[in-house]
């Protein structure tokens, strides 16, 4: 569904110079400014959650619980830069 609100935004903008200006209108608004916010935040955690995954898959990370909770706090750290990052991308 994120995925979905992202690409109609995207079609939208790209329709026509209408279109791209009323895709200017909806992102003026500060809630669904959030709502992109947590959109991208979202999937940039499920990315990084996927890499980690792979990583472990192929045995570059060992399989503990001590190894798995230290690579979690990694993964938190690492999408609250992005976070952040994105925060000041939409504003």
């Amino acid at each position: 569904m994120a995925l979905g609100i992202l690409l109609w935004l995207l079609d939208l903008s790209l329709s026509s110079p209408e279109g791209f200006k009323r895709a200017v209108v909806i992102m003026d608004c500060f809630f669904v400014k959030c709502i992109l916010w947590g959109i991208m935040t979202i999937l940039a955690f499920h990315t990084i959650g996927g890499i980690r995954h792979m990583l472990m898959d192929f045995g570059y990370l060992d399989k503990t619980l001590a190894v798995g909770r230290q690579s979690t706090w990694i993964i938190f750290g690492i999408t609250f830069v992005f976070s952040i990052f994105f925060g000041v991308l939409v504003w």
